[in-house]
């Protein structure tokens, strides 16, 4: 598409749009301050971005992550069950309440106002995490505090700097 000056207008969109994307760091460790994590996360909408977690000796857990609102539906946080709970013992572990083994409305409700996600290796282990917002308003972008938990039970406590 041309505009009336005869230069290309898709530079202009793509630089606008891009310009919409987000991006952030935060930092995690064990309870005991083991096992440091650097997490870096990405948003073009500021509610769903891609999300990744660094441990030490190089593992790196990847995946999505969603801000639940009051507009989210239960379809669009399936991603959020791929893996299973294999590894992950009983779902109602410390506090993961909602997070059964299917989705559901109450998972919605109880999670609303928080990010959650489920971040994998490339072997398939898989690590969860929830995310208390400082700004709800402002996503990941408003800074917060959370917990993920590994495969083996180990949680990460997690803290996102408001940018």
């Amino acid at each position: 598409m041309r505009t009336q000056s005869g230069k290309y207008i898709i530079p202009i969109l793509t630089t606008i749009v891009a310009g919409c994307t987000t991006m952030g760091t935060g930092t995690g460790s064990t309870p005991s301050g083991g096992s440091p994590t650097v997490f870096s996360w990405e948003s073009s909408d500021g509610v769903t971005g891609t999300m990744s977690a660094t441990m030490p000796g190089g593992q790196t857990y990847r995946g999505q992550y969603f801000q639940i609102t009051k507009t989210t539906t239960v379809d669009s946080i399936g991603p959020l069950w791929v893996g299973g709970w294999s590894g992950w013992g009983d779902p109602g572990g410390w506090g993961w309440g909602y997070w059964g083994t299917d989705p559901s409305p109450d998972f919605i409700t109880h999670y609303s106002g928080r990010v959650v996600a489920n971040l994998a290796q490339p072997s398939g282990a898989h690590m969860r995490c929830q995310f208390r917002l400082a700004i709800p308003d402002e996503g990941m972008n408003g800074g917060g505090l959370g917990r993920c938990q590994l495969p083996d039970g180990t949680t990460i406590d997690a803290s996102f700097p408001k940018n």
